[in-house]
């Protein structure tokens, strides 16, 4: 009993932030979930190469500092500092992986979202293994139509989990967001845009998808 223990790996994934907030805000929100969740991952966390260039919302909530992942317009619709936000998330891959999975909020589950698509196209992260799993917390799609043709150019094939949030500003967004999903499990929850604790349907549901990814990797 004590060898076949000792083979369970626990899945890795590289954990992006919400807008203007950070790796360690990011850690302190996963954090209200229970440890029964928590030790059966292997959770890192990663700061944005870019300094927060306006106000964040968590100001006064979080203390500072604070980094985004990169920069659009009003419309969403076009990016700066996209590509090298791209290349900053490879290069950490390289050094820290291998990464079996991505775990994202806010903007950073719209990018963890939308990067097997661009691995997939050969637009990103081409010199690391293929991401397998997801975790996506109020999530969306690229609204960049040159990006988005890349990300979304087949259905996403990770096995994934989405959190919608009853009152969450981006909830039309992240079902569409799981309609492109070929695997999706979803929890939905009653708060708005944030990492919410997870009540017992919601943990139920977190526990079967972790031994799920669990038993893939002992597959392989």
């Amino acid at each position: 009993m004590g060898s076949e223990a000792e083979i369970v790996r626990k899945p890795r994934f590289l954990c992006l932030h919400g807008f203007r907030t950070s790796g360690e805000i990011l850690k302190t929100q996963v954090h209200k979930w229970p440890e029964s969740v928590l030790q059966k991952l292997d959770l890192v966390y990663l700061d944005a190469p870019f300094p927060s260039q306006g106000k964040s919302d968590v100001e006064g909530i979080f203390d500072p500092p604070y980094y985004e992942w990169f920069q659009f317009n009003k419309e969403f619709v076009e990016y700066t500092n996209f590509d090298e936000c791209l290349a900053y998330i490879e290069d950490f891959m390289i050094k820290n992986g291998p990464f079996d999975g991505l775990l994202g909020f806010s903007q950073g589950a719209i990018l963890s979202a939308g990067l097997p698509g661009l691995q997939a196209t050969g637009v990103a992260l081409t010199k690391v293994p293929k991401i397998k799993f997801l975790i996506i917390i109020g999530g969306a799609m690229f609204k960049s139509p040159s990006v988005a043709e890349k990300a979304y150019d087949s259905p996403i094939k990770c096995t994934s989990l989405h959190f919608l949030g009853k009152t969450d500003f981006l909830k039309e967004y992240g079902m569409e967001l799981v309609k492109k999903c070929v695997d999706p499990v979803v929890i939905h929850h009653p708060k708005g845009h944030t990492i919410p604790r997870l009540d017992e349907k919601g943990l139920e549901t977190m526990l079967s998808f972790v031994d799920k990814i669990q038993n893939m990797l002992l597959d392989k």
